[in-house]
């Protein structure tokens, strides 16, 4: 039976906060509101959940003119979308030259850990100004949200310079868990691979593409305290991957293991 997983029916829309979840009746733990936003930044930028992959293209760095006709100098990254694609994107005399180093990230974080809901939840709420205990109640549900079956990674796209980044999302919003079931994994210290369950490109929920996997193998977690590390992999072209390891045993939050 197909998965049907609904995270898209939290819709947190970061500009004009359209939430459609209702409180549930779950213990509640609304630590996450006494967060720091600070703190909500660096769970979500740099923590045992959640890192940032950032592709470099340093060959536009320096000016040099652009002539009629003329493809770009350089790629839109290290890992960017197909030749085809990039000789249509890239090309200087259509998008402009751009004469400096070029930065495309991919924040890649475990958004079925505990501490990364949380984190979300106070970046939202702290970028309202009103109707703040009625959208509290509306993340607390999201903080609680039951992941007991599934492991969710979440990768948002940022870039110094969105022609550029455009193409990435192209290949991004256009995979489909087909395309993509046979390339993307989650892989444990020993090599043990679990391979992609279903895939969710981005809505507009701020909370970016969603890589959902099995939480249980065999009727076991997939990681325990002692799996050392766990890779996250998805490949979407020959020039396009994800590629990112975290520390297992620092994947620990309320003494419990979190992912």
């Amino acid at each position: 039976m197909k998965l049907r997983f609904r995270i898209s029916s939290l819709a947190i829309i970061v500009t004009s906060l359209l939430l459609a979840i209702v409180a549930s009746g779950q213990r509640k733990d609304s630590s996450w509101m006494e967060m720091s936003r600070k703190d909500a930044e660096r769970l979500l930028s740099n923590s045992p959940w959640s890192q940032v992959q950032v592709d470099t293209d340093a060959s536009e760095m320096f000016y040099s003119p652009t002539k009629p006709g003329t493809s770009a100098v350089g790629q839109a990254a290290s890992r960017a979308p197909s030749t085809s694609q990039q000789s249509v994107n890239n090309n200087r005399t259509d998008r402009g030259a751009v004469n400096e180093e070029i930065h495309v990230s991919y924040r890649i974080c475990f958004l079925s850990a505990r501490p990364i809901r949380q984190a979300f939840a106070k970046m939202i709420l702290s970028s309202q100004q009103n109707k703040k205990e009625e959208l509290a109640q509306q993340l607390q549900a999201f903080v609680e949200r039951d992941f007991s079956s599934y492991v969710v990674i979440a990768v948002t796209v940022d870039s110094n310079d969105r022609r550029f980044s455009g193409p990435v999302m192209q290949q991004i919003n256009s995979a489909t868990t087909g395309t993509l079931k046979n390339t993307t994994y989650l892989e444990r210290q020993d090599g043990k691979r679990l391979f992609l369950m279903e895939y969710l490109p981005p809505i507009s929920d701020g909370l970016g593409a969603k890589f959902i996997f099995p939480r249980l193998v065999d009727g076991e977690p997939f990681l325990k305290s002692d799996s050392g590390s766990v890779r996250f992999f998805a490949q979407f072209n020959d020039s396009f991957k994800l590629d990112m390891r975290y520390k297992v045993s620092d994947m620990v939050f309320d003494q419990k293991l979190e992912y």
